[in-house]
């Protein structure tokens, strides 16, 4: 094995292209994540909506997987996942999560925590049919996070099930599969600086009734 501990450690960056004040952010930090996440869509990130999903379930093992961020509104941010997944199953028995997002072109970084819950089944219904259709067969096909034997195997369970949903046949969505909400209880806003001085301005509340406190954090 090539050690890679030398290029590791020689690998820099110098972050210095903004700064972030506190008089700048809208005092509503769902306002201020959709004004970024809108400025990453408008300098072509790729896949901007990707962020880091941190669960941890019963076993108290944390893990992280990337998910896609498919919406976002006053109460919190949306996902969606096989229910009967990894996280799926580390959700129901620990509710909470985080949700890391890094804009490595705008030298930014959101994290957001808090509590989780399903969305309603009519709101996953309406996101299902609007996936492409290989999307929504591979859906009923994957038995996700379960071991299986080989791609041979995955491909013959995907080929059974197009066999069943013909183009003319209208796929439901499974029962097993539908979308999340976070609720953030905390939402930090990180902005790269020179010197590794960064900015990182915090809102935070312990109940999702309460108003915001925005604090500045040192980096």
């Amino acid at each position: 094995m090539n050690n890679v501990n030398d290029p590791l450690q020689l690998l820099r960056k110098e972050y210095a292209e903004r700064m972030l004040r506190r008089d700048e952010l809208n005092t509503n930090p769902l306002m201020q994540f959709d004004a970024w996440m809108n400025e990453a869509v408008r300098v072509q990130m790729q896949e901007p909506n990707a962020a880091c999903l941190s669960t941890c379930g019963s076993d108290g093992q944390p893990r992280g997987r990337m998910v896609l961020l498919r919406g976002v509104d006053e109460d919190g941010f949306v996902f969606f996942s096989n229910y009967n997944s990894d996280k799926g199953r580390q959700l129901e028995e620990n509710p909470r999560a985080g949700l890391t997002f890094f804009w490595d072109v705008l030298e930014r970084q959101v994290r957001i925590a808090g509590n989780v819950h399903r969305i309603s089944s009519v709101e996953s219904d309406r996101y299902f049919q609007s996936r492409p259709r290989g999307s929504r067969i591979g859906a009923w096909a994957s038995p996700q996070s379960q071991v299986v034997d080989s791609r041979t195997e995955l491909n013959r369970i995907m080929d059974v099930t197009m066999s069943r949903y013909a183009a003319d046949v209208p796929i439901p969505r499974p029962p097993h599969w539908g979308g999340y909400r976070l609720l953030p209880l905390e939402i930090e806003f990180w902005q790269g600086r020179p010197n590794r001085l960064h900015d990182r301005l915090r809102y935070r509340r312990t109940d999702s009734n309460e108003p915001w406190i925005l604090e500045r954090l040192a980096p």
